[in-house]
């Protein structure tokens, strides 16, 4: 049985190579976070099968590149139309699969799928030149040439929005696409397949192989035929593909961990802060972006952990499909138990629960309650490590410095967000904080147009508008003499 019904639409659990579905000799279970149900039994692939979906997208390669941003263009959009017009279902399907919410989903995550598409296309189709500028009378003319075979590797937090930021200016730019979804979140990768392939797109420029990162993963990122990786994902599987990169010198993009601070002042509004606060529980803490570390002045820290506190009381928790939830499940068991395992130890360790601090007893499966934990040593791991669900800590500051020194004692730099009453005041923060992205006084406010990744081990590049193309495609510069042309 290769297909199941899900959510209204029928999901093949097959790889999509060259146009076609092909099975494993082996297979993996995808299940629901909600309930433990195995949603499908999914094929797992190996080096065969990434070997042929990168081959497949080299074969598809010169007719991809040479329709031109145009040609390419209108084949994005009707794809983006076709997600548009199956944003219910794939919302649900999404939900089945990674425990998120579903009115988010809806509302939000898989619009931004098609936005994700229709942007990368109009930008390569409009917005994708540079001006011709001279040097001692030379022209000189800026392209970006599609550079190949993309490899795509992406999370289960948020998969196929996270797989579109990628695959868009991927195909906008004229590359071909192999992408491996993650083991825990594979379904609407397989609906989108055949979304492309109504769209109109041809064989073998997108792909999608389904399985383990140790399988089929690292086979696909040392493959030769691979001309860029783009990967979302933990700092340790990022180093194993950069040393499997490095054997052919290809390309990486990496958006990786996050350990963001979030900064409130004295003077800040203290209900916007408190609202963003909790806002940083937001899809069961499982975002890479959220600010989980809350440095707040000492003069306000006692009135702010209270209103957090009270608010936190408030929150619904429960099953991801109600409309009245806000916060679902975690994604898996091993990772409920890695939560877990990160509050006891900073509890063994010293640090206080002020509320949350184990998995919600009432409701039983994959539910962590939201948690907040004060007291914990400097430099401890509950203060360093990113725990990935919805466990914030509290620290205190005296004076901004300090708050840039504690904010900046991480290995991480992915974003941060301060609060704070004065410009000026948060001018001089965000001046000396170590962030790929910064938000002041508000949270998860994101142009397509402007440039996103990490700093020290949060990740390498940035993506978004023309940095994405200046990954995805080769940069070029030809340069013309004034002279020498037959008349």
């Amino acid at each position: 049985m290769h297909q199941v019904e899900l959510a209204g639409l029928t999901v093949d659990t097959r790889h999509y190579i060259g146009g076609q579905r092909f099975a494993s000799e082996q297979t993996f279970e995808s299940i629901s976070p909600i309930d433990g149900t195995v949603l499908a039994h999914v094929a797992r692939g190996g080096a065969g099968e990434a070997d042929a979906a990168v081959w497949a997208a080299r074969n598809a390669f010169p007719g991809w590149r040479d329709l031109g941003p145009q040609s390419r263009g209108a084949i994005l959009h009707r794809l983006a139309d076709l997600i548009e017009a199956n944003i219910e279902p794939l919302a649900q399907l999404e939900t089945l699969d990674n425990g998120s919410l579903l009115r988010s989903h809806r509302r939000g995550v898989m619009p931004r799928v098609a936005m994700n598409i229709r942007f990368f296309a109009d930008w390569a189709m409009q917005r994708l030149e540079h001006p011709v500028w001279q040097t001692r009378g030379h022209d000189n003319v800026v392209t970006w040439d599609p550079s190949g075979v993309a490899a795509i590797i992406t999370p289960w937090n948020a998969p196929l929005m996270l797989a579109t930021w990628r695959i868009g200016p991927a195909l906008a730019a004229g590359d071909t696409v192999v992408l491996k979804p993650a083991e825990w979140t594979p379904l609407t990768a397989s609906v989108f397949a055949d979304l492309a392939e109504q769209a109109g797109m041809p064989p073998g420029v997108f792909n999608v192989v389904q399985g383990y990162g140790a399988e089929v993963g690292a086979a696909l990122v040392a493959h030769p035929g691979i001309a860029r990786i783009a990967f979302t994902g933990s700092v340790p599987t990022a180093k194993a593909i950069m040393r499997s990169a490095a054997d052919n010198l290809t390309p990486v993009s990496f958006e990786l961990g996050g350990k963001s601070p979030f900064i409130v002042t004295d003077d800040a509004d203290l209900d916007l802060a408190v609202d963003l606060a909790i806002e940083q529980y937001d899809n069961a803490g499982q975002v890479c972006l959220s600010g989980t570390r809350l440095l707040v002045h000492e003069k306000i820290a006692d009135a702010f952990a209270e209103r957090v506190a009270a608010r936190a009381a408030q929150i619904v928790q429960g099953d991801p499909r109600d409309e009245a939830t806000q916060i679902g499940p975690q994604i898996h068991r091993v990772h409920l138990e890695r939560v877990a395992g990160f509050v006891e130890r900073a509890q063994a360790d010293g640090a206080q629960i002020a509320f949350g601090g184990g998995p919600n007893d009432d409701l039983g499966g994959l539910y962590f309650r939201p948690t907040l934990i004060t007291g914990a040593k400097p430099g401890s791991e509950i203060l360093t490590a990113e725990v990935f669900g919805p466990v914030l800590a509290m620290q205190t500051f005296a004076t901004d410095e300090e708050a840039v020194e504690v904010a900046n004692a991480t290995e991480y730099g992915l974003a941060a967000v301060v609060v704070c009453g004065d410009r000026e005041r948060a001018e001089r923060l965000t001046k000396n904080l170590v962030a790929g992205t910064i938000w002041v006084n508000c949270f998860f406010v994101r142009d397509l147009a402007a440039p996103f990744g990490g700093s020290k081990k949060s990740g390498i590049g940035r993506e978004g508008g023309v940095w994405s193309f200046d990954f995805y495609a080769d940069v070029k510069n030809t340069v013309y003499a004034p002279a020498g042309w037959k008349e």
